[in-house]
């Protein structure tokens, strides 16, 4: 079985799914699937330092990288057009069983289902939350127009869509698309123990060694609600704590949320890391008592069970997906998208620090359990597996017509 994964972009910079895609790949070798990755050197406003036009080795899975057109104009750039990866798919996608696509709305995505459709491929669509109302509402009226006129006969043509909660399915569902589709969620890396984390962290900081740290890592971004949580944390300011903000965004984004820390007098009470990973991001999580993300939407939330698995506990609203888990398992708090809400499950959690103990327990032994990335790749193999058959099997009967 051979197996190409197409997404714009498997950059950091990128969020959680351009990180889960290589990861996805990288279990399905392990199973002894061929899979491989097709994508552009994206990386946000810079390319990626990468050989083109050739199959490299990149965080340990193949991934063929490609050219992206970079003009000034930032909505050009972000669409990622790429007339190399075109011709490569024109000539290559043939020699694949099945393509699996991330991402709709790009060029990259666009362009690989249509040749598809074109060369009579089957393909699997993963459109990452993107079908999700919140997304759909902004450049409103743009997205309406591509989405009639060009994306939803590429969705309508797909084997299945991949939706990785029940959230991000009911939004899909008013667009009445026909394609059949089936839930799945990411899997989950289960970071290697720091001993002595909580310390470490305190000590890089230079903060007490008692002090709560709450800490909101993703990608910097309007729909990621800070212009809640910053503003919820202000009522707390008779606690004790310090939030911790990694992540990048836009330099006007990232000014935007400075304002806010300062307009709210919690800056004192900030540390910004900018984008971290690797070991940094991996002391973070294990060095902090509270995890937050209070977006408005998130198809899945890949940072929230990040920090389960690495035994904190976490403070969601409803637009994250993975809110229900966190709710029917007791791995956290869900607060409505509403400051005083937000501010009152924090509060909360300050005020028992061993209940919160307790639940950062339970959720690193609750991600071992059902969110492991193998676990994750034998589900997606069956489903593979059953669309190639089917295939062979339509095949040989239009064969046998004939």
């Amino acid at each position: 079985m051979k197996i190409l994964h197409i997404i714009p972009s498997v950059a950091s910079v990128r969020g959680g799914p351009s990180q889960a895609v290589p990861e996805t790949v990288k279990a399905l070798r392990n199973q002894g699937i061929a899979a491989e990755i097709a994508t552009t050197n994206d990386n946000g406003n810079d390319l990626l330092d990468v050989p083109l036009n050739q199959c490299t080795e990149y965080q340990e899975v193949p991934i063929w990288f490609f050219s992206r057109f970079s003009p000034e104009v930032n909505s050009i750039r972000e669409f990622a057009f790429s007339s190399q990866l075109t011709s490569w798919l024109w000539q290559n996608a043939a020699n694949y069983d099945l393509l699996h696509i991330h991402a709709i709305f790009s060029y990259t995505s666009t362009v690989a289902m249509a040749i598809a459709r074109f060369k009579g491929i089957p393909y699997i669509l993963s459109p990452l939350g993107q079908l999700c109302e919140w997304s759909l509402q902004q450049s409103a009226r743009k997205k309406q127009i591509y989405l009639q006129l060009i994306e939803k006969p590429n969705l309508n043509h797909s084997q299945y869509i991949h939706f990785t909660s029940e959230l991000e399915q009911q939004e899909a569902s008013r667009l009445n698309l026909i394609s059949p589709s089936f839930i799945l969620p990411h899997g989950t890396a289960i970071p290697n123990n720091i001993p002595n984390a909580r310390h470490r962290l305190r000590q890089h900081l230079k903060l007490p060694t008692d002090e709560p740290i709450i800490l909101f890592l993703s990608r910097l971004h309007p729909k990621k609600g800070l212009d809640y949580l910053i503003p919820a944390l202000e009522k707390l300011s008779d606690y004790r704590f310090t939030l911790v903000l990694a992540g990048a965004g836009s330099p006007e984004y990232e000014t935007e949320v400075k304002s806010l820390l300062v307009s709210h007098g919690i800056q004192n009470r900030t540390h910004f890391t900018g984008f971290v990973k690797g070991e940094m991001k991996d002391l973070l999580m294990q060095g902090a008592d509270l995890f937050t993300l209070t977006s408005y939407s998130e198809n899945f939330g890949v940072a929230v069970m990040e920090a389960l698995a690495a035994g904190v506990p976490v403070v969601v609203t409803p637009g994250v997906a993975v809110a229900d888990i966190v709710a029917q398992d007791h791995l956290g708090y869900v607060a409505e998208l509403d400051v005083a809400a937000i501010a009152a499950s924090i509060q909360q959690a300050l005020d028992h620090p061993q209940e919160i103990k307790e639940m950062g327990d339970r959720a690193r032994q609750f991600i071992l359990e059902n969110y492991t990335w193998d676990s994750v790749a034998s589900k997606l193999i069956s489903v593979y597996q059953d669309i190639i058959e089917s295939q062979i099997f339509l095949l040989s009967a239009n064969i046998n017509d004939k």
